[in-house]
């Protein structure tokens, strides 16, 4: 009976977390379907803003509803902890997704989606900085160096010895995936003693409101309002939402190391769904390379965790 719950829990466990990762993938080529349908040109980063802070705040607002519909009680906020949780929603949703839609505009869906791995890498290279029980050994180390061999080889071109790296995109990619990296260990010292999906509610929609006061500011515009277009803008709203309310749970109820081994399915969910949304060549050598050495890279620098 015993096991037979535990294999239950388990493929529950495979079926949530695979969820979340299919859907943060699911991110990379409906964001830049999205500059399509919204006529946003990859200069026109005030409208780019202003399309992440609708996005968020949308996604923000959902995951206090629902937090509100579970019964919890949404005045968390107070004098000691407002300046955190504002300052959690400007770097983790704000100056992220500043990087991440300028990055994306000059990028494409499949290279993004392969950088993005990075931020399992900084997370490690921090943490070791920051907690003791939380060291670099051969297994990270060795992780990292894979996994940063897969960004390399994402960058080459079809000439070898030719490095094709945008810093309008690529590098702003990588930007936003260290600052998540280090906005999430604040956001972990939060949360010790806060409600996390609030939190997390909270600072979605803070950093949302600040992205689309600068898209305003700045002079963006969204003209591209169809039925269509709308309902691209509710679903990444309510990805993010989903997403993020999910691996909550799963993060209450597991160790970190055993739930954060699956994020190596982002990248392989952000290059197949790459490839059937924007129709990208996700079947060139280079691609295929970079995909096997960042998902090797994130599975060793975890090994150890997810024994422990």
């Amino acid at each position: 009976m015993n096991t037979k719950e535990t294999i239950t829990n388990k493929k529950i466990i495979i079926l949530l977390a695979t969820i979340c990762c299919l859907l943060w993938g699911s991110a990379f080529p409906f964001v830049k379907l999205g500059y399509s349908l919204f006529k946003i040109s990859p200069n026109d980063i005030p409208s780019k803003f202003l399309f992440a802070g609708y996005r968020f705040a949308l996604a923000g607002i959902i995951v206090l509803i629902i937090s509100k519909l579970a019964g919890k009680k949404l005045s968390i906020l107070t004098r000691e902890n407002i300046f955190q949780i504002v300052l959690l929603g400007i770097t983790q949703t704000t100056l992220q997704y500043v990087f991440f839609y300028i990055g994306m505009g000059y990028t494409t869906g499949t290279k993004g989606a392969i950088m993005n791995g990075t931020g399992t890498f900084f997370s490690i290279i921090l943490a070791h900085f920051i907690y003791k029980n939380d060291k670099l050994n051969f297994n990270k180390v060795l992780g990292c160096i894979i996994g940063f061999l897969g960004v390399i080889a994402a960058n080459f071109s079809s000439d070898i010895f030719k490095v094709s790296f945008s810093l309008n995109g690529d590098f702003m990619i990588i930007l936003s995936t260290f600052t998540l990296s280090a906005s999430s260990i604040y956001g972990k010292k939060i949360t010790q003693k806060l409600d996390s999906a609030l939190v997390t509610g909270y600072q979605l929609l803070i950093g949302g409101f600040v992205l689309s006061l600068l898209g305003f500011s700045a002079g963006g515009h969204l003209s591209g309002f169809t039925p269509k277009s709308t309902v691209l803008l509710l679903y990444l709203a309510a990805l993010s939402s989903i997403a993020f309310s999910l691996w909550t749970i799963l993060l209450k109820y597991n160790k970190v190391g055993t739930i954060s081994m699956f994020n190596f399915l982002v990248p392989v969910f952000g290059v197949l769904l790459s490839g059937l949304v924007l129709s990208e060549n996700i079947l060139e050598l280079k691609n295929l390379i970079a995909l096997i050495l960042v998902c090797i890279g994130i599975i060793l620098a975890n090994r150890d965790n997810s024994k422990g």
